[in-house]
């Protein structure tokens, strides 16, 4: 049974890594494997109880019989329910986050943003929208700031090519603006969740490369865009009969969710509550605030169509159950006692942390960059002392490594997917005008977090 779950855990790394040629979705390979793998588990889960939790499986017994159903209910219980937890936890972080950003978008609080990046000179235009991205995502969902960023990017840029650019553009400085927080990508949440870091730690350190990831290849892409781009304004969308708040209500509920979500980190250490209790807190106020400022609106029938509602919940949906898939399917192969066996022999025959950290960014890219970082994040407990322990530089280099690689290539990230879909590009034309540039700044990035740990670590 160990060896069935571990092709279907090979067999589903395959078919996620391609899934742009299959036309299959990587949340649904995802959930295949973290329903199906139970499934067989508990099955046969005899041989992987008495291994894998002998001590207290013998103490389970002492109040029940020994027998199949025994072993089933010891299952549910004491292992599955575990691993659904830290898995719920995130997704709803996620689903907290991903409504935030939906009301704040459905009242027009990110039109400050076209009016901010409203020039045709090139360059401007590029760094103020991806600079834009940066700071949005290391507070929200980098997903849908990403399919938000991209839709503004999208309604005025004329030129395919120069969308192409521009575009990739957005998702890198996304992806590295989610990387340095705990809050604003997924590795770093689960990272949270299970001890491995702290907050301030780990953005202090994750600052700066993610930083030189973001701006080295920009700066690059903005050598071949023209000088001036082909802009076509458009006028700003009439929202009377959607919202009626002015700029300053605007402003004010924009601070309250971005706001809010800073507070979470300073709400688990007060509280030692699930970061996800705090999201959906902040969520709670301003969804009263929101419901305050439109009292008027919601008892009249004008409720025009929204502007985007439907692909950020498309996405998202797809992103929460992508991520619900992976930590389950990792967690049965974990509870098969393979991946204990996989860190020994990495510890023996590579142990070298940033070459397994070099490895896992080309893999995120080949495969998908959750599902590497969970597989790495699985192999090792967090531990007393050493690399491993709380705030360790095996978590950072393991977190940067899995979120910058992924933006290698297109196929390495669900934003990457998104802007591949909006804009159809094609992994060929990726390959030849993106991954060198973003290769020189994710190896600058390592560079500068190696110096780090080295010197302060």
């Amino acid at each position: 049974m160990t060896l069935i779950i571990v092709i279907m855990l090979l067999f589903s790394f395959l078919l996620i890594a391609t899934g742009h040629l299959t036309g299959v979705n990587k949340a649904a390979i995802a959930m295949f494997l973290g329903t199906i793998g139970w499934v067989v588990y508990i099955c046969w889960g005899s041989d992987f109880v008495m291994s894998q939790h002998p001590v207290l499986f013998a103490q389970y017994l002492t109040d029940h019989a020994n027998n199949e159903q025994a072993i089933k209910n010891f299952i549910y219980s004491n292992i599955f329910l575990n691993y659904v937890g830290k898995a719920a936890s995130v997704v709803m972080y996620l689903l907290a986050t991903m409504s935030i950003i939906e009301i704040l978008n459905n009242n027009g609080c990110f039109d400050f943003i076209s009016e901010w990046i409203r020039t045709r000179n090139s360059k401007r235009l590029l760094w103020t929208i991806t600079l834009a991205a940066f700071v949005l995502s290391a507070n929200l969902d980098t997903l849908t700031t990403t399919i938000v960023m991209l839709v503004i990017m999208h309604s005025i840029i004329k030129s395919r090519r120069q969308r192409m650019l521009v575009g990739s553009a957005v998702v890198l400085a996304a992806t590295c603006g989610g990387s340095f927080t705990v809050i604003g990508d997924p590795t770093g949440l689960i990272l949270w969740n299970n001890g491995a870091i702290t907050a301030t730690d780990f953005s202090s350190f994750m600052v700066a490369p993610a930083i030189i990831a973001w701006v080295v290849p920009t700066l690059l892409i903005a050598r071949q865009l023209p000088s001036r781009l082909d802009i076509e304004w458009v006028v700003a969308p009439y929202r009377g009969d959607d919202t009626r708040l002015n700029r300053w209500q605007r402003m004010l509920m924009l601070l309250v969710g971005i706001g809010g979500l800073w507070f979470v980190p300073t709400f688990l250490s007060i509280t030692r509550l699930p970061a996800f209790l705090g999201a959906l807190c902040i969520l709670s106020v301003l969804w009263v605030v929101n419901e305050a400022f439109n009292r008027k609106l919601n008892e009249s029938d004008q409720m025009s169509r929204r502007r985007l509602p439907r692909s950020i919940q498309y996405q998202s949906i797809q992103q929460v159950l992508f991520v619900m898939g992976t930590m389950l399917g990792m967690g049965v192969v974990f509870e098969t006692g393979v991946l204990t066996e996989v860190a020994d022999w990495i510890d023996k025959t590579i142990n070298n942390l940033w070459v397994v950290g070099i490895i896992s960014g080309f893999l995120s890219s080949l495969v998908d960059s959750l599902v590497i970082a969970v597989s790495d994040i699985s192999l090792y407990d967090v531990w007393n002392a050493g690399d491993y322990a709380q705030d360790g530089a095996y978590w950072k280099v393991v977190a940067y490594s899995t979120a910058i690689g992924g933006c290698l290539l297109s196929v390495g990230s669900t934003s990457g997917m998104a802007l591949m879909s909006m804009e159809h590009i094609r992994v060929g034309w990726y390959l030849k005008n993106l991954t060198l540039k973003v290769l020189f700044g994710f190896l600058l990035g390592f560079a500068v977090l190696w110096l780090e740990i080295y010197f302060f670590g």
